[in-house]
């Protein structure tokens, strides 16, 4: 776990999926067993559950708290466990982050209320009611293209004045505006969408919050150091080497296609569940041309 303060939750995370048995029922096995996984074969110093990814918004409350419970159970000792706690509901989210935290969470990921459309005066309500309820430090979640609304320079100022809002997971990726919040503000960024890895460590995150990082930790890792030595070519390298990865895992839903791949590799996945829907044969197939074009060959690792 980490203790560095300029990079509070890690440097290599990932937005974990939730493996679901056949039924769709939570698989909470599966579910430590991928935890550990990730930590000990790709290079996770840290784990982000119940996001996107996660498919938090199809899990009841019981689950949540079940996935959150074994996964910290696995590999909170060595590994920074954050919550994604955050919905489109303060007094929600709020409950969310309290479990959380009694559970035994590092840290709460919040993301930007969705469908209902707040103004920056109730994103700043929203996020300081979420940090107030624990002493956990806290990640915003800055996405527009899923909550429609973005979280303003000005608005991410203020937030930072909150001791315990620590973080953005930006996939926003204007990157304006996360290099005038880098030079107002002490906030660590996490890049949240894949494809600007590089250029967001180049402007100053402090690492990642990563879909691919399902199957390729390590050269995210490398990636990482390339950029934090100064090492620029070395960083575009690593960086090109992961374009196809990038490309294949987000034709689609990343869970689609990062489920599709894990359960090839004979990882705990499962299906997803509706209103999402799962891989077809032929974007089976189109996965496997494009990882193996980034060097993750699906059927080569089996740890069950």
């Amino acid at each position: 776990m980490t203790t560095d303060p300029a990079r509070p939750f890690g440097r290599v995370l990932t937005a974990m999926v939730t493996p679901f048995a056949e039924d769709g029922s939570i698989d909470l096995a599966g579910a430590q067993e991928l935890a550990a996984h990730l930590v000990d074969r790709q290079a996770h110093d840290g784990l982000v559950v119940l996001g996107t990814t996660g498919e938090a918004p199809t899990l009841a409350d019981g689950e949540q708290q079940a996935v959150l419970e074994a996964v910290i159970d696995a590999v909170g000792d060595r590994a920074t466990v954050v919550a994604g706690v955050g919905t489109n509901d303060t007094a929600h989210s709020i409950e969310n982050a309290r479990r959380a935290e009694r559970l035994g969470a590092d840290g709460l990921l919040v993301v930007t209320p969705y469908y209902n459309k707040p103004p920056q005066a109730g994103l700043l309500r929203h996020f300081t009611a979420v940090a107030d309820a624990t002493d956990l430090p806290v990640m915003l979640y800055d996405i527009p293209p899923r909550s429609v609304v973005p979280i303003e320079v000005d608005t991410l100022v203020r937030l930072a004045e909150h001791p315990r809002i620590v973080a953005v997971k930006d996939a926003k990726s204007d990157f304006g505006a996360l290099a005038w919040t880098l030079a107002r503000t002490d906030l660590a960024y996490y890049c949240g969408e894949d494809m600007v890895n590089l250029p967001m460590l180049a402007l100053g995150a402090v690492g990642v919050v990563s879909v691919v990082g399902h199957l390729v930790g390590p050269r995210l890792a490398e990636l990482i150091a390339a950029v934090e030595s100064g090492d620029l070519a070395k960083a575009r390298e690593v960086n090109e080497s992961l374009l196809p990865v990038y490309t294949g895992v987000f034709r689609t839903q990343g869970v689609i296609t990062v489920k599709a791949a894990l359960r090839e590799l004979g990882l705990p996945a499962g299906p997803v569940r509706p209103p999402l829907v799962d891989a077809t044969p032929e974007q089976l197939d189109q996965l496997r041309t494009d990882l193996a074009a980034g060097g993750v060959h699906l059927g080569e690792v089996h740890t069950r």
